[in-house]
């Protein structure tokens, strides 16, 4: 009798951590209200809008960081998708996400080492592997998350948990 032993691809790994982290994302996103999205802590800060739409758009990082060397954004200027409530925002991010699986399950681990770049014409911010701005993609997506959070929790709106119940949903 021959056994097979599944392998596991660093980027089945990527997809499943983008699943679990997208079920949090979405939570949070969900929860922000149509009447705020102006609404920012700080003069210094971006407003809702702008945050969750960055949010949303993160996982597109994912198709674009497989199928390129490099983002100049002297070149492809960033122009982000208007959106002005939560329903279109949750829109957004499902065909942010739905593209971003598309292109882990359609690529392979062995362009995970390729150089990439992301500079502004001849100002380059940053040059690493593919793997490491994936990961940097999973990082952002999380680190504006929580930032999401501060804004909302400042707005007294409800903070879902993240990888355990938050302080709203235990009743403190």
């Amino acid at each position: 009798m021959q056994t097979t032993v599944a392998t596991t691809t660093i980027l089945d790994l990527l997809a499943k951590e983008l699943e679990q982290e997208a079920v949090t994302t979405r939570k949070m996103l969900e929860r922000i209200p149509d009447d705020k999205y102006d609404w920012r802590p700080h003069p210094k800060s971006m407003d809702i809008r702008t945050l969750a739409t960055h949010i949303a758009d993160l996982p597109s990082w994912v198709g674009m960081t497989l199928t390129t060397s490099e983002l100049d954004f002297a070149k492809n200027p960033y122009n982000p998708r208007v959106v002005n409530t939560t329903a279109e925002v949750l829109a957004y991010f499902e065909e942010m996400l739905d593209d971003a699986r598309k292109h882990l399950s359609e690529n392979t681990d062995e362009y995970l080492n390729e150089e990439w770049t992301l500079r502004e014409g001849e100002t380059i911010y940053l040059t690493s592997t593919k793997y490491d701005v994936l990961r940097m993609t999973m990082s952002q997506i999380i680190h504006h998350r929580a930032q999401l959070g501060v804004f909302l929790r400042l707005l007294n709106v409800p903070i879902p948990g993240s990888y355990g119940p938050s302080a709203d949903e235990m009743g403190m």
